[in-house]
């Protein structure tokens, strides 16, 4: 939930971007699709926008790069993203790991974090071959550490936060969708007209 009073104030009156957040496996593409079809906004990805920029894959770009050449890159694409108006924004699971993204992700819209346990990223994860730092190790040995250094930060920049374990997606979008509601931040559907 919100840090602060303030800082929900300031969020009614921003562009009311919203911004996914969370490890991978958790379900932010899939997710960002359905909420942003609910909420009527257009949906963007930041790793398929870094791939739309370089005209290569994020694979071959941590592989030409490394991990520091994708951070800045994806730094790059996040300032320009989150200052649009009006996106749901599903962001790499990483993208919280430096302080500029952080306070671009927190003062441009309204942070979610998708929840997911070990286990569920394990599953979920398990036939990509997209997952750069998954490569060559355990998948679970190295979720279980991404999570020990990351989740402190995925939970102090949320505004909201929801587990995606073993839920279905549209499921998690109305979720998110009704608590932005309640916070002010999207419009509520329109009462059906009664006819009779």
């Amino acid at each position: 939930m919100a840090n602060s009073e303030t800082d929900l104030r300031s969020l009614v009156s921003a562009p009311r971007n919203i911004f996914l957040i969370g490890p991978m496996g958790s379900g932010k593409s899939a997710v960002g699709r359905a909420l942003a079809r609910l909420c009527k906004r257009k949906f963007v990805d930041s790793d398929i926008e870094i791939e739309r920029r370089t005209g290569v894959d994020i694979p071959f770009i941590f592989e030409k790069e490394g991990e520091p050449g994708f951070r800045l890159r994806e730094r790059e694409a996040l300032d320009e993203l989150t200052q649009r108006s009006g996106i749901v924004l599903a962001t790499g699971g990483g993208a919280i790991l430096r302080s500029d993204n952080q306070q671009a992700l927190r003062s441009r819209g309204v942070v979610v974090y998708l929840k997911a346990s070990i286990e569920q990223q394990v599953a979920r994860t398990r036939h990509g071959r997209h997952r750069p730092l998954l490569l060559g190790i355990d998948p679970r040995v190295r979720l279980t550490e991404l999570m020990s250094v990351r989740e402190p930060t995925y939970e102090a920049l949320a505004h909201i936060a929801v587990s995606t374990d073993r839920r279905k997606v549209q499921s998690v979008a109305q979720d998110i969708y009704t608590e932005l509601i309640a916070m002010g931040i999207v419009d509520a559907p329109p009462e059906p007209v009664d006819s009779a």
